[in-house]
């Protein structure tokens, strides 16, 4: 339970800062898009798979964006490792295929912007080029408690190893 509240406090405080990093990172560049290292392959651990590794690049401002599928849909995310799992808002989890009727609003949670309730859900597939991690928990948050997507360490802790050097986020399944 302790786990869970710590988990949706991150969110919470990650989520406050969305709209914000949103909004200076909106455009897209060459830098921001994800590299493939290999084609996909077997990768080590249950549910992973994917070559070497994707090669993300800094924006300006040093944060980490690309497009992930997720469900099989791509999806902007900002790669957030102070967020214990990945956050969508409510308009991009129906795009998922999550029903507004099956979305459990029950957790409380907390930002700098003012309090909103959270639903838990689990994610089928999260997909980054050569990546694939199946079965990752996610939260659901209100549109207007968060504008984009996080992808915290529900996905990140999956992976065999991430790295941030020299303005470069490597993944490694």
């Amino acid at each position: 339970m302790l786990r869970f509240v710590l988990l949706l406090s991150f969110v919470a405080a990650a989520a406050s800062q969305i709209p914000y990093v949103m909004g200076l990172t909106r455009t897209s560049t060459a830098s921001q898009e994800a590299t493939l290292a290999m084609p996909p392959t077997s990768g080590k651990g249950a549910g992973i798979t994917g070559g070497s590794g994707v090669t993300l690049s800094a924006d300006a401002r040093g944060h980490f964006q690309a497009t992930f599928r997720l469900n099989g849909k791509p999806v902007e995310g900002l790669v957030d490792t102070g967020a214990s799992s990945i956050a969508i808002n409510e308009t991009t989890a129906k795009r998922l295929g999550f029903s507004s009727n099956s979305l459990d609003y029950r957790y409380a949670i907390s930002t700098a912007n003012g309090s909103t309730k959270g639903a838990l859900v689990r994610l089928d597939r999260v997909e980054i080029g050569s990546i694939r991690v199946t079965g990752v928990d996610a939260m659901v948050l209100k549109d207007d408690a968060l504008s984009g997507t996080l992808i915290g360490m529900s996905f990140l802790k999956r992976l065999s190893s991430f790295q941030v050097a020299d303005g470069s986020l490597k993944l490694v399944p």
